[in-house]
């Protein structure tokens, strides 16, 4: 038996890592596209086909990408991740995981339910209601950033600093949150892995815009998680990743002005090759002994075990 490494980029540098730490712990692995899958209740015993696993499931998931595509199409291939739980394959992180954190809305309120600190944040779609936010904010002396729901690597996030001629809806929705201005003279902020249990490394992104991402030019600096300056920084992610339900998450955390740390996002299928670039600890490695050891416990149902209602 293998796992399966979900993903729509089968020859990436991410995918190859993987492969090969799963390959050092005796694990055999296979690129699968969720695309590609289907809900077959014919031609399958389990009910869902899944290429390249056509006589027995794989031993666990582990997903590293969730293609984009209409609403419909991403909520099939989140159903065969819901499906392939429902059979008793481990998968790392499950779609309800995937699901919460994918929409901001929901992330922000998960992290205020439990008790993480993150900015004040509005989702609403009312355009009247969207303009009285932003008028009584601005009033207060404070800025606003505008996000898409649903969107990553910084794009599409606009500062708002007076009070636009239009609601800033996107798609119909306005998610806004307060803008924390830097705590210094220049723009950072931070990316802590959590894998498991553990905050297992970290970089600060440091940017002359207010942007931080990678993506956006940001440059990775090498930061100690366990340093003492840092303890805040890493209790507060993984207590972020445990209120979304991740195995694993990329936390991103920003300190205002007066050093108080906030969780601003957190990323249910984090790419890690620019933390990698700034850390001794193998992430590949480190995720695979953690699917290994800790989520594959559990055995796989064969077609005749699948009961209804399970």
């Amino acid at each position: 038996m293998s796992i399966a490494i979900i993903t729509d980029e089968p020859h990436a540098w991410h995918t190859r890592e993987l492969k090969r730490a799963l390959a050092a712990r005796g694990y055999a692995s296979r690129s699968v596209d969720l695309r590609q899958c289907r809900i077959d209740l014919v031609a399958s015993a389990w009910g869902v086909v899944i290429p390249g696993f056509t006589k027995e499931l794989p031993e666990a998931a582990f997903v590293r990408g969730v293609p984009g595509g209409t609403l419909e199409q991403v909520v099939l291939r989140l159903d065969i991740l819901h499906a392939l739980r429902e059979l008793g394959v481990p998968v790392y992180n499950d779609a309800r995981a995937i699901e919460k954190s994918v929409d901001k809305a929901m992330t922000s309120f998960l992290l205020h339910r439990a008790g993480v600190p993150t900015p004040p944040t509005w989702a609403v779609e009312e355009e009247a209601a969207v303009r009285r936010i932003v008028m009584k904010t601005l009033a207060d002396g404070d800025s606003l950033v505008a996000k898409p729901l649903f969107g990553s690597q910084g794009k599409g996030l606009r500062r708002i600093s007076e009070v636009p001629d239009a609601a800033p809806l996107e798609a119909g929705v306005a998610y806004l949150q307060t803008w924390l201005p830097p705590n210094g003279e220049s723009y950072l902020d931070w990316r802590v892995l959590v894998i498991g249990d553990r905050a297992v490394a970290a970089m600060r992104r440091e940017s002359q815009h207010w942007v931080t991402n990678i993506a956006q030019g940001a440059k990775p600096v090498t930061e100690d998680i366990a340093a003492a300056g840092n303890s805040d920084l890493a209790c507060w992610a993984v207590r972020a990743a445990h209120a979304l339900g991740m195995d694993y998450a990329g936390v991103d955390l920003m300190r205002d002005a007066t050093g108080k740390p906030f969780v601003i996002e957190v990323n249910g299928v984090p790419a890690w090759r620019g933390l990698q670039r700034v850390t001794s600890i193998n992430i590949a490695e480190t995720l695979a002994t953690d699917l290994v050891e800790r989520k594959m416990a559990r055995p796989v149902l064969g077609p005749q075990q699948v009961v209804i209602g399970r």
